[in-house]
C-alpha cells in the first residue's frame, strides 16, 4: 500500500521573478527587436503561471502528475511545482463531528438514543485522498457504525443487569476509550487520526422513557426507606438500651412491642406524626 511522501516545490518567490523575465523578455523581442521567436518566451510565461500554488497553515496539496502520485506539500507557504500537476488541497486541522441522536439498542435490547462528539483530523494525505471516495462522508457514516456497535457492548445502566460493571450511563472513561478505540480502527484505512470522542447525549427512547423513569423512581424511594428503616430500628434499639439501662422505667413485653410500634410509625412515616397524650395511666 502506498504512503504519504513529503513533496519540496521550489520557491515561489523565486519562480514569479522567473516568470517575470520571460513576461518582460518576450514583450520587449516582439515589440523592439520584432524578432518573433521571442514568442517563445510569453508561451512559458503562460504555462508557468498554473505552477504557483500557496499552502496555508494546516494545510496540504496532494500533487498527482497523469494519475501517478508524486508527493504531498505538507508545509506552508508559497511554491511553484510543475504546471501539469493536479494539486488537490486537504486541510489538517482539526474537526469536529457533533452527532446528531440516533436510536439504537442497548446490550439487553432496550431501544436509547445516543449522540457522540467526535475530534479528528487526517493525517494521511495519500490514505485520505486515495483510499476512499469522500473521507469526510467516510468519518461520518463510520462515526455511526461505531456508535452503534458501542451502544451494543453495554447496557444502558444495571437495572435489568446487576452484574454488569460498566454501563452506558456510568462507564465513563471506559466506555470513552472504547469507542476512540473502534474508531481509530474503521477510521485508519482513510488516515484519520481519531484525538476525543465523547459520549455527549444519552437517554431512553421516547417510547420507554415514561417507563423507565418511574422504574428509577420507585428504585430511589425503596432504596430510601430501606435507609429510614435501618435508621428507624438503630434509634429504637438504643431508646430500649437507654431506658433499661438507666432504669428510668419498667416494660413489659406488650409495652414493649406497643413503644416499638409507635416510634417505628414515628420514625418511618413520610408525614409528621399527630401526638395523643394520655391522661390515665399507661394501661388505660
Amino acid at each position: 500500500m502506498r504512503q504519504e511522501k513529503s513533496f519540496s516545490g521550489l520557491s515561489g518567490f523565486l519562480m514569479v521573478f522567473v516568470v517575470l523575465l520571460f513576461l518582460l523578455g518576450g514583450i520587449f523581442g516582439l515589440v523592439l527587436m520584432k524578432n518573433p521567436v521571442f514568442a517563445v518566451l510569453l508561451v512559458l510565461f503562460v504555462l508557468c503561471l498554473p505552477g504557483f500554488t500557496v499552502v496555508n497553515p494546516n494545510e496540504s496539496a496532494v500533487l498527482v502528475l497523469f494519475g501517478a502520485y508524486k508527493g504531498t506539500l505538507l508545509y506552508n507557504g508559497f511554491f511553484w511545482v510543475n504546471p501539469l500537476f493536479v494539486k488537490k488541497k486537504i486541510s489538517l486541522r482539526a474537526r469536529n463531528i457533533d452527532s446528531d441522536p440516533i436510536k439504537v439498542n442497548d446490550k439487553i435490547g432496550n431501544p436509547i438514543m445516543i449522540g457522540v462528539v467526535l475530534v479528528w483530523r487526517v493525517k494521511d494525505t495519500y490514505k485520505a485522498a486515495f483510499d476512499v471516495n469522500d473521507y469526510e462522508h467516510f468519518v461520518s457514516i463510520q462515526s455511526e457504525a461505531a456508535i452503534r456497535n458501542m451502544a451494543g457492548s453495554y447496557p444502558y445502566d444495571n437495572f435489568e443487569d446487576e452484574q454488569a460493571e460498566i454501563t452506558l450511563r456510568s462507564g465513563g472513561n471506559e466506555v470513552s476509550e472504547l469507542l476512540e478505540s473502534e474508531l481509530t480502527d474503521r477510521l485508519a484505512i482513510a488516515g484519520i487520526e481519531v484525538m476525543e470522542a465523547r459520549i455527549n447525549y444519552l437517554a431512553y427512547a421516547s417510547e420507554i422513557a415514561g417507563a423507565m423513569l418511574r422504574r428509577q423512581q420507585a428504585t430511589a424511594v425503596v432504596a430510601a426507606r430501606f435507609k429510614i428503616v435501618e435508621g428507624a430500628v438503630s434509634m429504637v434499639d438504643m431508646a430500649l438500651d437507654q431506658l433499661a439501662e438507666k432504669n428510668i422505667v419498667d416494660l413489659d413485653e406488650e409495652k414493649k412491642a406497643t413503644m416499638v410500634s409507635n416510634l417505628m410509625v414515628v420514625l418511618c412515616s413520610d408525614k409528621d406524626a399527630t401526638p395523643v397524650l394520655n391522661t390515665g395511666s399507661l394501661y388505660q
